[in-house]
């Protein structure tokens, strides 16, 4: 748009010159020459000058208008129709030029409106008219560079059942909610200190220069007491509960990343100790939680290169002791910390999600090497662990088909475990499943049995072929009335006429006791530990050596 300007306005700046050039010109040729000369050498030099001082493109009409009198002045009438001409064409320069300039100036005002508008927009949050996450951050970074030996604050807010108040009253209750919690928070701070709404339910508010570090707890707790308080959208009336976590820092040099992490920490401790709270990041639990990402990340990255190895403990019939299964478990074999067990890493496979691929896993390796040891060991069974994610995959009794199909097992030699915890989770369909994977041909254990709840009527629930009696009341045998809860247990699996196998076994002398209250199979490091499977081929081996 400036160049058009630029570009209307050197034209009427050279028209207008032309006409102060007309005297010049009207002498002859060689006044031609001269009088165009003069225009463009005028023009250019004017159209310079008029960028720093818009008044000069109004001289040259001035200038015309000014010759024009002198020469009705000196010549009196004989020049008047061509005086006229140039009056008129000069009024009418004039009169473009005005109307060009209000023109303009509407546009450069409309523009500066605009900018203004835009850049407003670029820090504030339309909804809640607070500041956005840039303005926060802006605002932060000079806060810390500023900071000099005070203390800033930053606390960070999150709405506690935010989503739950979307899908039950609509999202018009729910920005409702949002306006009204922005109010809440800008009526609890100092006019210096900055607000911002970080998007979704999640705020910030920045306490610049601090004298003490604890107003920073009273002004959290505050807040979440005002948030807390009734709210009235339409007919409905609601609480807006919230968590905060508040991260200090003392001078200058610390960048605001950093002390978002801290609050983003705290808040999650706040969060994790049941809402409605505030709380500081705590270093030690930056350090925990730091550990926790790095074992995460290596759990992940081990299960794609292949860590992870199948050890396979083994089942022995009392009666003689000799191996008739083995029950698989898995191990981690990690680069820097050595061979791990389960118990190190099985919790975070199941909060990352891992556990269906690291159980498909583990299934289909154990079955490939159960397998082949049946041609050492015939009727060799297997036993494998089921996780609740495992159990709650819609495509588990595919993949257990699959696998016993690829690796050739027969399915009446695989057993699948499952505690009964996880078979709690939802008895029904735990009964519906198991079921389906009964049909495959497989049989069906429950681990622990004895330490849950109700046990009796599970076991009248789901279809089970196998119990394992829990290694504690194995080692409670010692005791006085011990060998009678064993003795119990083994009776109520006789019962329901289910395979017992005795867990945790340490010593000759439960062995025995076992042996006296007619238990079938046990397993425990009294007769081997969980071992790799060429040491477990080497047993087999060992085993087939000796005399029947």
């Amino acid at each position: 748009m400036d160049r058009v300007r630029r570009g209307v306005d050197g034209t009427m700046i050279f028209t207008s010159l032309s006409l102060l050039a007309w005297p010049v010109m009207a002498a002859g040729p060689a006044g031609v020459l001269a009088g165009g000369l003069a225009v463009l050498l005028l023009g250019v030099g004017v159209i310079v000058l008029a960028g720093r001082r818009p008044l000069l493109q109004y001289v040259p009409v001035a200038a015309a208008v000014l010759v024009a009198a002198y020469r009705v002045a000196r010549h009196g009438v004989a020049d008047r129709p061509l005086t006229w001409l140039v009056l008129g064409v000069a009024a009418i320069i004039l009169l473009r030029q005005f109307l060009g300039a209000r023109t303009n100036e509407g546009l450069v005002r409309d523009l500066t409106r605009q900018r203004a508008q835009l850049a407003r927009q670029a820090f504030r949050d339309p909804l809640t008219e607070l500041g956005n996450r840039k303005l926060f951050m802006d605002h932060a970074t000079d806060a810390l560079a500023d900071a000099d030996d005070t203390t800033t604050a930053v606390i960070l807010f999150d709405l506690d059942g935010f989503k739950q108040v979307n899908d039950t009253y609509g999202h018009a209750t729910g920005d409702e909610l949002l306006r009204t919690a922005a109010e809440r928070l800008s009526a609890n701070v100092r006019t210096n200190d900055t607000v911002s709404r970080l998007g979704g339910d999640e705020f910030v508010v920045l306490l610049p220069r601090l004298v003490d570090e604890r107003i920073a707890d009273t002004v959290a707790a505050r807040i979440l007491r005002d948030l807390a308080q009734p709210l009235v959208v339409g007919d409905t009336v609601l609480t807006i509960p919230a968590s905060a976590g508040i991260a200090l820092t003392k001078g200058s040099g610390t960048a605001v990343d950093d002390v978002m992490r801290e609050a983003d920490l705290a808040l999650y401790q706040a969060k994790a100790e049941g809402k409605g709270v505030a709380r500081r990041f705590d270093p030690t639990q930056f350090a925990a939680a730091e550990q926790r990402r790095r074992e995460e990340a290596d759990l992940c990255r081990a299960l794609d290169d292949g860590e992870f190895e199948v050890y396979y403990q083994p089942i022995v019939d009392l009666d003689g002791e000799r191996t008739v299964g083995v029950e698989a478990l898995v191990r981690w074999n990690h680069r820097e910390r050595g061979m791990l067990p389960p118990a190190a890493f099985l919790d975070m496979a199941e909060t990352l999600g891992l556990l269906p691929r690291l159980g498909g896993w583990v299934l289909e390796e154990a079955c490939r090497q159960a397998a082949v040891w049946q041609a050492q060991a015939p009727g060799f069974e297997l036993n494998v662990n089921l996780s609740a994610s495992q159990l709650g995959n819609p495509a588990l009794i595919d993949e257990v088909r699959a696998v016993l199909e690829r690796t050739g097992l027969p399915p009446a030699l695989l057993v699948l475990e499952l505690t009964e915890s996880v078979a709690l989770v939802d008895l029904i369909e735990s009964a519906r499943v198991l079921g389906a994977l009964k049909q495959l041909g497989v049989r069906i254990a429950l681990d622990d049995f004895g330490t849950g709840f109700s046990s009796l009527s599970h076991l009248g629930t789901l279809p089970v072929d196998v119990v394992k009696i829990d290694k504690s009341f194995v080692q409670a045998m010692q005791e006085s009335n011990g060998a009678s809860v064993a003795e119990a247990v083994l009776q109520i699996a006789r019962t329901f006429r289910l395979a017992p196998v005795a867990e945790g076994v340490e010593d000759a002398t439960q062995a025995s006791r076992l042996r006296e209250l007619d238990c079938a199979q046990a397993q425990g490091y009294h007769f081997a530990r969980p071992m790799p499977a060429v040491d477990l081929t080497a047993l087999l081996t060992r085993q087939a050596a000796l005399p029947a």
